[in-house]
């Protein structure tokens, strides 16, 4: 049954439109954000314990770490050592680039394996030299999306300047609409090179989150980081708030996001054991950019003995020893799904 449209403004007076009947209880309860929004308030919240912790049967004092390949799909040893990761193990999430070339081969896979946890990595910067991709939607230069190539602009500091947001919004649906078009159930959305992350363009992709009823990979705004995440925020104070906001709302939000390094081309079992044993308690994005050795790969990317190390890191029993003696829980982007959703 189809109802009249709700429609929210976001916190760029985005116009967010939702029409799915299941989706009314969801959006009911985000909709007093928008006056929230509109407001910027300064005022300081404190960041509870995690509501989604309990949601998914955690205590307090449990670390929940999902670990997560991104960039599956830029090319084919991408696709290879996500599939493997998965199967061993220690990758619990991975995000799809529907952009790439190599889309449809990794759609096709995930298709036959509906078992694999994976979502959307909302793709508007195509940052390497020989090998590029552009917007699905349009190749209007007027949209803001294609460079002087005819392709994403390389920066996400480029795509912040000049992309137009209705652009960026028919963009990011699209690519989730290519996705659920090869015949998966994406179970979050991610953003590459944190593109999305100013304040024209994270509408675009926060509503997709609440159409589909999909986490969104957003940070508390008090992490680690979050500064530099957001600096080319214009009001900085205002995008906090506005997270703040979502959680509120019933939105997830990370305790902490964390990286395996992509500038340290050897063995990195040290290195993960230390990020590890420095999560706090919560729930936590590990981010990898797991690649088999290929020539295509050392083609594309000038830091790819360091996604070989990822991957070659993350595929020993080494490291489950060193997850289990951590006490770390692994848990994916659909536990959270589906938790949202309940």
């Amino acid at each position: 049954m189809w109802r009249q449209p709700l429609v929210l403004r976001g916190i760029h007076g985005t116009i967010l439109e939702i029409c799915k009947h299941d989706l009314l209880i969801f959006c009911h309860a985000v909709l007093p954000l928008a006056l929230a929004l509109r407001r910027c308030s300064r005022k300081e919240h404190r960041m509870s314990f995690n509501p989604f912790m309990k949601k998914l049967g955690l205590s307090v004092l449990d670390r929940a770490v999902i670990v997560h390949v991104d960039d599956v799909g830029m090319c084919l040893s991408s696709i290879e050592a996500f599939f493997e990761l998965y199967d061993f193990g220690t990758v619990t999430s991975g995000s799809l680039m529907a952009p790439c070339p190599w889309f449809p081969e990794v759609a096709r896979r995930c298709a036959a394996r509906p078992d694999v946890d994976v979502g959307i990595h909302a793709t508007l910067t195509s940052e390497w030299k020989g090998y590029r991709w552009g917007p699905v939607s349009t190749r209007d230069p007027d949209s803001g999306l294609l460079d002087a190539e005819g392709y994403f602009p390389r920066t996400s500091e480029e795509l912040q300047s000049r992309a137009k947001p209705e652009a960026a919004m028919r963009e990011i649906a699209a690519q989730v609409a290519m996705v659920y078009a090869a015949g998966i159930e994406p179970t979050h959305i991610d953003t590459h090179m944190f593109s999305v992350a100013h304040e024209r363009l994270i509408d675009a992709y926060i509503s997709q989150a609440i159409e589909h009823r999909i986490p969104a990979m957003l940070p508390k705004p008090d992490i680690a980081g979050f500064e530099s995440i957001v600096a080319g925020y214009e009001t900085r104070d205002c995008l906090a708030g506005y997270l703040r906001e979502l959680g509120e709302k019933g939105m997830p939000l990370l305790d902490a996001v964390v990286a395996m390094p992509l500038d340290e081309p050897c063995d990195q079992t040290e290195t993960v054991k230390r990020l590890f044993g420095s999560l706090k308690e919560g729930i936590t994005h590990f981010v990898l950019h797991a690649s088999t050795d290929s020539p295509e790969l050392r083609a594309i990317t000038p830091d790819w003995e360091s996604r070989v190390w990822n991957y070659r890191t993350m595929h020993s029993d080494t490291m489950k020893r060193i997850m289990e003696s951590e006490g770390i829980v692994l848990i994916g982007y659909r536990d959270l799904r589906d938790a949202l959703r309940k």
